[in-house]
C-alpha cells in the first residue's frame, strides 16, 4: 500500500508541475502576438482492484490543449484582413483628395486666372499687357494641368513600389506556412498531440498574410494548413507553397499586375478578386479613383484645349493673320500589344469632345471583326470595318492588316493633362478680333443696319471667308447678294432680324431698308481693336462642354474634386468602422483564447498548493516505507 501512496504522490506531483509548467507559458507569453492561451488535460488514473475494492492509482496528464476557437479567429481573420483594406484605401485617398481639393495648387485657380485673363483682352484687345497676361495664364494653366497630373501618376507609381514590397512579404509569409506545416505534420505523427506552439506560430503567420492579401484557409486532416486567395489561387498547399510576382501589364506596361508564378509561367491575377487585404485595398484606389482622376482631369485638358482653339482658329490675330491653335492639339493614344501577329495600325481621331468618357478601349480582332470594349463598364460593340465613331472618337484602320487576337488599347483621354501645352509664344499671334467686319455702303437711305457678324463654327473657316460680298437691295423686300463662293442669288426675301449666312459667316440685318441700300461684309483689315472673337473665348467659360453638353471645366473639375473628397471619406468612415469591428471580434476571440493573468496566478498558488500536498503525501509515504523496512530488520 505504501508503494500505492507513494506513486500516486509521484503523480500528482508530475500533474502540478504540468501545470505550473503551463501557467509559467501563459504568464510568460501574455502579451505575445498569437498566442493562444494553454491547459493541462488531466484524467484519473485506471483504479487497481483488490479485494476491498478499487483503489486509485493517481493522476495522467493527458494532453495540453489551446484554447482555440475556429469561428472567432476566422472573424479576425476577415475583420483584419478589410480593415487592411480600408486602411490602405484611406490613405491613398488622402493624398489625392489634399491634392485636387488645394485651393493654391489645385486647378480651379488656374482657370479662373485663365478666363480672366481672356476677359481683359476682350476689354482691351488692342493692348499688348493684356495680351501677355493671357499668354502666361494660358501657360499658368497648362503647367497646372502637367503638374496635377504628374503627382497623381506619382501616386500611382508609388502604389506599384508598394505592391513590389506587398509581393515579397505574401512569399516571405507563404514560405514560412509551408515550412510550418511541415513541422507540424512531422510533430503530430510523431507525438500524436498537436504542437502548440507551432500551431501559434502558423496562425499568426497567416493572420500577418491575411492583413496582406485577404485568404482562406482549408485544415488538413494530416494537421497542415492550405491557403488561398483571390478566385481560388493556392499559396500554400501542406509543405509546398506557389510564389507571386509582378509583371507589367499587356494593356498598360506602366502599370503592374499581381501573378500568379513566376517568370514565363506567370499568369495574371484579376485585381478585382482582391477585394481585401492592403494590397486590395491599394489595387483597388490604383484602378478605380487614381485611374478615374487622371482620365478625367485629361477629359476636362482635351475639351478645354479642343474647344478654345476650335474657336481661336475662327478669330484673326494682331497681325490680321487667321488665329491657329493657342493649346498643343490633344491626341489620342493607341498602343498595339506586343503578341500582335498582324501589321494593323489603329489611328483615332476626336469627333465630339463634349461624348468623350472617362475611359480605356480595349479594340480585338477576332473572325473579321473588331470588338471594342470600354474598359470602364466592360460593354462592347463589334463592327465588321472601320472607321467607326464611338463615344467621341472615331477609329480607323490606317494602314496594315489585322490576324484573329490581335489587340489594341485606345485611351482618348488619360494622357490629355499631361500632354497640354501652349501653342504660341508671341502676344500678337492671341486671335481676338474676327477675321471679318461688316459696314452700311455710304449714301443708304433706309434705316436698316448690319450687325458686326461672327464666323460658323466649326473650323477650319471657309477658304472664301474673306472674300468681299455685298448685299444689295433691289426693293424693301428683297435683295441680291454677290461675291465669290456665294453663288450670287437674287430676289431673296427680307425679313428683319433674319440671319444672313455665307461664306463661313452670319451676319443679322434689322430695320427698314430701302430700294438701293447696300451692305459689304469684307476682311476685317486694322482690326487690332476688335474683340469679337476674345468675347467667344470668354463665353467658353460658361458653355456646357463636357459630360454629354451638361458640365462646364470648372464644374466638371469640382465634381472630379467633390467625388474623390466623397470617396476619401466614405474610405476614412469605412476604417474606422471596421477598426471597431476588429476590435471587438478581438475582444471576443482574446475571452476565450486570451492569458487573464489574474486567472493564471489564481492557477499558479492552485498548482503550487498541489505540488505541495503531493510532496507532503511523498514524505508520509517514504516515512511509512522506512517504518516498513524496520519491522522487517527485526
Amino acid at each position: 500500500m505504501a508503494i500505492g501512496v507513494f506513486g500516486v504522490a509521484i503523480s500528482g506531483l508530475n500533474a502540478a508541475q504540468a501545470g505550473l509548467v503551463t501557467t509559467g507559458q501563459n504568464i510568460a507569453n501574455a502579451n505575445t502576438p498569437g498566442y493562444h492561451r494553454q491547459s493541462v488535460v488531466q484524467s484519473a488514473a485506471a483504479p487497481l482492484f483488490s479485494g476491498s475494492g478499487f483503489f486509485g492509482q493517481g493522476v495522467n496528464v493527458d494532453n495540453v490543449v489551446r484554447s482555440y476557437n475556429e469561428l472567432l479567429d476566422t472573424q479576425v481573420f476577415r475583420a483584419e484582413a478589410r480593415s487592411a483594406f480600408f486602411t490602405a484605401q484611406s490613405a491613398q485617398l488622402g493624398e489625392l483628395d489634399r491634392l485636387l481639393a488645394d485651393p493654391a495648387a489645385g486647378l480651379a485657380p488656374a482657370l479662373q486666372g485663365f478666363f480672366t485673363a481672356v476677359n481683359e483682352v476682350a476689354a482691351n484687345p488692342a493692348s499688348l499687357p493684356s495680351r501677355q497676361a493671357l499668354l502666361s495664364a494660358s501657360q499658368t494653366l497648362a503647367a497646372r494641368f502637367e503638374e496635377i497630373d504628374s503627382r497623381i501618376a506619382n501616386l500611382a507609381s508609388g502604389v506599384n513600389a508598394q505592391l513590389n514590397g506587398s509581393i515579397s512579404g505574401i512569399n516571405s509569409y507563404s514560405r514560412e506556412i509551408a515550412l510550418l506545416n511541415e513541422r507540424i505534420v512531422l510533430s503530430q505523427s510523431a507525438t500524436a498531440t498537436a504542437p502548440n506552439d507551432l500551431l501559434d506560430q502558423r496562425d499568426r503567420m497567416v493572420g500577418e498574410l491575411n492583413k496582406v492579401v485577404g485568404v482562406t484557409t482549408v485544415a488538413q486532416n494530416d494537421g497542415s494548413l492550405n491557403v488561398f486567395i483571390g478566385s481560388g489561387q493556392s499559396l500554400v498547399v501542406g509543405s509546398q507553397w506557389a510564389p507571386l510576382s509582378v509583371q507589367a501589364s499587356v494593356d498598360d506596361p506602366t502599370r503592374l499586375d499581381i501573378a500568379y508564378g513566376q517568370g514565363a509561367n506567370a499568369a495574371p491575377i484579376a485585381s478585382r478578386s482582391l477585394q481585401s487585404g492592403s494590397l486590395g485595398g491599394l489595387l483597388a484606389v490604383r484602378d478605380g479613383a487614381l485611374a478615374d482622376a487622371r482620365d478625367e482631369l485629361g477629359r476636362i485638358a482635351v475639351t478645354l484645349a479642343t474647344t478654345v482653339n476650335d474657336q481661336h482658329r475662327l478669330g484673326q490675330d494682331y497681325n490680321g493673320n487667321a488665329g491657329g491653335l493657342l493649346f498643343d492639339a490633344p491626341q489620342i493614344a493607341v498602343s498595339a500589344r506586343g503578341s500582335n501577329a498582324g501589321s494593323a495600325v489603329i489611328a483615332a481621331g476626336y469627333s465630339d469632345v463634349s461624348a468623350l468618357e472617362v475611359s480605356a478601349y480595349r479594340i480585338t480582332y477576332s473572325a473579321g471583326n473588331y470588338l471594342v470594349t470600354r474598359l470602364s463598364d466592360n460593354s462592347s460593340t463589334s463592327w465588321a470595318s472601320l472607321p467607326q465613331t464611338i463615344d467621341g472618337m472615331t477609329l480607323s484602320l490606317a494602314s496594315g492588316a489585322a490576324v484573329d487576337g490581335d489587340t489594341f488599347i485606345v485611351e482618348p483621354v488619360r494622357y490629355g493633362a499631361r500632354n497640354i501645352g501652349v501653342a504660341i509664344d508671341n502676344v500678337a499671334q492671341i486671335a481676338a478680333a474676327a477675321p471679318v467686319r461688316s459696314a452700311a455702303v455710304a449714301g443708304n437711305t433706309g434705316t436698316a443696319v448690319i450687325s458686326a457678324g461672327s464666323v460658323n463654327t466649326p473650323p477650319p473657316p471657309n477658304p472664301n471667308l474673306q472674300q468681299p460680298v455685298t448685299i444689295t437691295f433691289t426693293s424693301p423686300t428683297t435683295f441680291n447678294v454677290s461675291g465669290t463662293g456665294t453663288g450670287n442669288p437674287v430676289g431673296l426675301a427680307y425679313v428683319p432680324g433674319t440671319d444672313i449666312s455665307y461664306n463661313g459667316w452670319t451676319v443679322r440685318l434689322s430695320g427698314q431698308p430701302a430700294g438701293g441700300d447696300s451692305f459689304i461684309v469684307e476682311a476685317n483689315s486694322g482690326g487690332r481693336g476688335d474683340n469679337r472673337n476674345a468675347l467667344q473665348l470668354a463665353a467658353l467659360q460658361s458653355a456646357q462642354n463636357l459630360v454629354g453638353g451638361s458640365a462646364g471645366y470648372q464644374s466638371a473639375y469640382s465634381q472630379l474634386a467633390s467625388e474623390v473628397g466623397a470617396r476619401t471619406r466614405e474610405a476614412q468612415v469605412s476604417a474606422e468602422s471596421q477598426n471597431n469591428v476588429t476590435a471587438q471580434a478581438r475582444q471576443a476571440q482574446q475571452s476565450v483564447s486570451g492569458v487573464n493573468l489574474d486567472e493564471e496566478a489564481a492557477n499558479l498558488i492552485r498548482y503550487q498548493q498541489a505540488y505541495q500536498a503531493s510532496s507532503k503525501v511523498v514524505e508520509v509515504a517514504s516515512r511509512l516505507f522506512e517504518t516498513l523496512l524496520g519491522i522487517s530488520a527485526r
